[in-house]
């Protein structure tokens, strides 16, 4: 694929489906957007936490969900992460130049997050994400570490996502959104010369 190729491919949306017997999911993704939102997941705090990402990262993001939640948030999450991730790779793989690694130290009142990705081919997911609670509205917490984990595999990346303190678990959880975002928008954002030296990632 040509560089014009791939600058005309970056412009358009990618879009991912995937239908299960415990959930039917569409997300179209672009990286390079607008901030224009619409996520719609069926569970209120997740859809919060995907909006901080997407408009921090400046993407556009569409999220049409119809999930299982009558058992639990448990396949919900999974399968946004699942196929955000697809999205994702697709989008990062296209671009014609991109940084690979970025990081951030990111201050949310008492909590201090700190987050670094790695554009990498390579799914790996490395986290110490410990909530004093069980549920944020209807999100359990333990899905954080889950959403992220498969996130990381299904994008191709490695990511690194550490509090250094906190004491609220909102702020815990949203700056863990909002660092990956700032993470991502630098190792998305365009580079000259190679991002590695086996010449393909």
């Amino acid at each position: 694929m040509s560089n014009s190729d791939k600058k005309e491919l970056i412009s358009q949306i990618v879009t991912v489906a995937r239908k299960t017997k415990e959930t039917q999911i569409e997300i179209k993704l672009n990286i390079q957007g607008t901030q224009t939102l619409n996520i719609d997941t069926g569970i209120g705090f997740f859809d919060h936490m995907l909006e901080q990402l997407a408009s921090h990262a400046r993407w556009d993001l569409s999220i049409q969900m119809t999930g299982d939640l009558v058992i639990d948030d448990h396949h919900t999450v999974e399968d946004v992460a699942i196929c955000l991730g697809d999205a994702l790779q697709q989008s990062w793989r296209a671009l014609p130049s991109m940084k690979r690694y970025g990081q951030r130290l990111l201050p949310m009142d008492e909590t201090l997050i700190m987050s670094a990705v790695d554009l990498s081919g390579r799914g790996i997911y490395v986290g110490e994400l410990e909530f004093t609670r069980e549920n944020l509205g209807t999100f359990s917490t333990e899905m954080f570490e889950h959403f992220f984990n498969t996130l990381a595999m299904s994008a191709a990346m490695t990511l690194h996502i550490k509090p250094m303190y906190f004491r609220n678990n909102h702020h815990l959880a949203e700056g863990c959104f909002k660092a990956l975002a700032y993470s991502l928008r630098e190792a998305l954002s365009s580079a000259s010369g190679d991002n590695t030296t086996k010449g393909v990632l």
